[in-house]
């Protein structure tokens, strides 16, 4: 049989194979979901629970090969299934009832746990974690709240000409980086400050970038500038924020990618330097060109 005829079962497939992990339970069939959706596809077999490829009837020729391939999907489906919850699913002789019946047992509570992902955004911080770490449980939490809440979508036909879909986008990039900044440790906030006061916001891997600097060390030659440990004995813990040198303006506390005279100043700001507003405009607009 041609490999992309979803009845088609390449030789080395069987009833045992573990195709997702880790097994679903009661808190993650959001994640579980999307999991097998993606295996399912790449197997071709995706069309088993969506209800695109209806049962046949008995008297149908293909109704032999649908009922091979559907047995092959009810044993991948239950083998990722925790052992309390795939025995309550041994009654089912169809992958797409099996499917939709465990949808429609763990997405009734959907507002409790849209509820709670909003709670825990809101309240998440760094504290004692990595950024590493603190960056990778905001973004679960982040996937599975976009998971749950889908970014509505324009009926333009491509390309899309009325720019809601970029503008939904962008409002929920800016949301994600604001909650990204606010969770940060106290120790950030130079970076996390210059990074607020940018118009637009950049993408959010720049914005973790930006804030990466600020704790890994460039090797040489970097806009950040690490002054010599010799010089930094018995200035105690605060002397590290003046360790960065802006290679634009050679000023302190601030970066080439947060510098106002490369990128301008925000309204109302009050400098303080000795050059004048004349001469700051001059070298932006020189920069600039």
């Amino acid at each position: 049989m041609n490999p992309r005829n979803p009845y088609y079962l390449h030789p080395g497939e069987n009833l045992g194979a573990t195709i997702v992990a880790p097994p679903l339970d009661d808190n993650n069939y959001h994640n579980w979901s999307k999991s097998m959706k993606r295996a399912l596809t790449s197997k071709n077999k995706v069309s088993f629970i969506n209800g695109t490829l209806p049962k046949p009837s008995e008297s149908d020729k293909n109704y032999e090969l649908w009922d091979r391939a559907n047995s092959i999907m009810l044993s991948w489906i239950n083998r990722t299934l925790s052992p309390h919850i795939a025995h309550s699913t041994i009654c089912f002789d169809s992958a797409f009832n099996l499917w939709e019946d465990l949808r429609e047992r763990f997405t009734k509570g959907n507002h409790f746990r849209f509820s709670d992902l909003l709670r825990k955004i809101h309240s998440i911080q760094q504290d004692d974690h990595s950024l590493s770490t603190y960056v990778t449980d905001l973004k679960i939490l982040w996937d599975e709240l976009e998971d749950l809440c889908l970014t509505p979508s324009c009926s333009c036909p491509t390309p899309c000409t009325c720019g809601l879909s970029k503008a939904v986008r962008n409002f929920k990039q800016m949301e994600y980086i604001t909650y990204f900044l606010k969770g940060l440790n106290d120790n950030y906030q130079s970076i996390r400050t210059q990074i607020l006061i940018l118009d637009p916001l950049p993408p959010i891997s720049r914005v973790y970038s930006l804030i990466a600097q600020q704790q890994i060390p460039p090797a040489s030659n970097s806009t950040i500038l690490y002054a010599n440990n010799n010089n930094s004995k018995g200035r105690g813990h605060g002397s590290g924020k003046n360790s960065m040198v802006c290679t634009n303006c050679s000023k302190t506390n601030h970066t080439i990618e947060t510098c106002y005279f490369k990128h301008g100043f925000p309204p109302g700001y009050l400098n303080k330097n000795p050059k004048s507003t004349t001469e700051q405009k001059t070298q932006v607009n020189s920069d600039t060109l």
